[in-house]
């Protein structure tokens, strides 16, 4: 089936993609639009996992102050090239990234960043409260291994929801960006200020 530029044009401002990317799917999907790219989308998520083990060392500190002046957030983001770095996506990225750290004040950038120490005193806090509410002595456990989850994903960054979409975490949203700009991208870290 030959496919019309016009649609091979409108699918890569819509994905991103590249020209044979947008020609491959379109000819997969009989030239359906919308289908073609959820396709792209798919294979693009496949891929942008794989490229999360490259090594990350360029990249920008991006900053940003909230309307009323009293938060402001910088933000380390990484990626594999400079060329990458000075992409206005990524610099959006890196802007609603700082900006959702502006609003939800995560502690750590993920997960294993967390201290035994904070997890341990986290843990007896939870396992006394689910004492006192008189929790089962049998299921304790597993009613704290789904505290702990939940804790995890409330001081870390890239399981919390994404401000703007909650459905979606802040790993998934770096995510599609990773599919979007072909290459690995990474938060390194983060500071939040806050007027008191």
């Amino acid at each position: 089936m030959a496919i019309d530029q016009e649609k091979i044009k409108t699918l890569r401002e819509m994905t991103s993609a590249g020209i044979l990317d947008c020609k491959k799917v379109l000819e997969e999907t009989s030239g359906d639009l919308e289908k073609a790219a959820a396709l792209l989308r798919e294979r693009g998520i496949v891929k942008a996992v794989k490229k999360m083990d490259r090594e990350a060392t360029e990249g920008a500190i991006i900053s940003y102050i909230h309307h009323n002046g009293k938060i402001g957030v910088l933000i380390q983001l990484n990626c594999e090239t400079d060329f990458v770095a000075r992409n206005e996506k990524f610099q959006e990225l890196g802007r609603s990234i700082a900006m959702h750290i502006a609003a939800t004040n995560p502690q750590f950038v993920k997960a294993e960043d967390v201290s035994a120490d904070v997890l341990e005193k986290e843990k007896e806090v939870q396992r006394a409260a689910l004492i006192e509410e008189g929790k089962p002595a049998d299921k304790l456990e597993k009613i704290l291994e789904g505290k702990m989850k939940k804790f995890a994903a409330d001081i870390c960054l890239l399981d919390q929801p994404y401000v703007k979409e909650p459905e979606k975490t802040v790993g998934d949203i770096i995510k599609v960006s990773i599919a979007t700009l072909g290459e690995n991208i990474s938060v390194g870290r983060f500071v939040r200020y806050a007027l008191k």
